[in-house]
């Protein structure tokens, strides 16, 4: 589904991404961790051809991202950023339902196929209540839900998301990677940027971790989650163990006094 080959970036002189080379199979669900700056949202930008490499190749289904029509792309891929700008008052229905504007018709009018899809979303994500809410009297928590409703009503093949669970309390953040982890059973590919370990830990099948000054590393939660390469790039002492109900790996963070 997704092909990096040899990608190289970085910004006045000061390079982010050495040589980074990852092939990510249809279907799977890859965490991308790293301290902060390392280059975690340069990857995103990259997969999203918002950023072209410098040189390497990035690739979506054996094609390189510039290749694609606009239309194309989003039919394929959806995605949340960090940092998006809505000028307009739109409602929150509204902007979901901007989702829906690569399946339209050539009128470009919605349907009522459009909307069940929009309103599916938004019941998905739990933010049906805020339709006619403009998006600007919405929390930092409950727009980065609409704007998660909005990719997937979109439909696509790929999902590629910058912390979608930023700004969200604990109830949220489960809630929205229970709904990732759905959609990854279902077949559709999903990279997500994540900050806590330990929800990367609990529901990613490879782990991309991003080193400032070192090549990025790719494996299996277990792999990627050690004592020694959390200490190495992040810098901090922690105790890794296993949940003894679900098998999967869990961090504490220890002082060093």
């Amino acid at each position: 589904m997704i092909a990096l080959e040899q990608v190289r970036f970085g910004y006045d002189g000061r390079r982010v991404l050495e040589g980074l080379s990852i092939d990510v199979p249809r279907g799977q669900l890859l965490g991308v961790i790293g301290p902060n700056g390392a280059g975690k949202s340069t990857v995103v930008r990259l997969l999203l051809g918002l950023l072209a490499p410098q040189s390497g190749r990035v690739l979506i289904k054996g094609r390189p991202v510039a290749d694609y029509s606009r239309r194309e792309f989003a039919r394929i891929v959806a995605a949340v950023t960090q940092e998006e700008a809505l000028e307009f008052p739109f409602n929150a229905l509204e902007v979901v339902l901007m989702g829906r504007i690569a399946h339209l018709g050539p009128l470009g009018f919605e349907r009522e196929a459009d909307l069940t899809v929009a309103r599916l979303a938004m019941q998905q994500t739990g933010v049906e209540a805020l339709a006619d809410r403009p998006l600007y009297t919405l929390s930092g928590g409950e727009r980065k839900r609409v704007l998660l409703a909005r990719a997937l009503a979109q439909d696509p093949e790929l999902l590629v998301l910058d912390e979608p669970v930023a700004a969200l309390d604990i109830h949220h953040q489960i809630a929205i990677f229970d709904l990732l982890k759905d959609r990854h059973e279902r077949g559709v590919t999903v990279v997500v940027v994540v900050h806590d370990l330990n929800l990367a830990a609990a529901y990613c099948e490879r782990l991309l971790l991003v080193r400032p000054g070192a090549p990025a590393l790719i494996g299996t939660v277990e792999e990627i989650l050690t004592y020694r390469l959390v200490k190495e790039t992040f810098g901090v002492e922690v105790y890794v163990g296993v949940n003894e109900l679900t098998g999967a790996r869990f961090l504490l963070p220890m002082s060093p006094r």
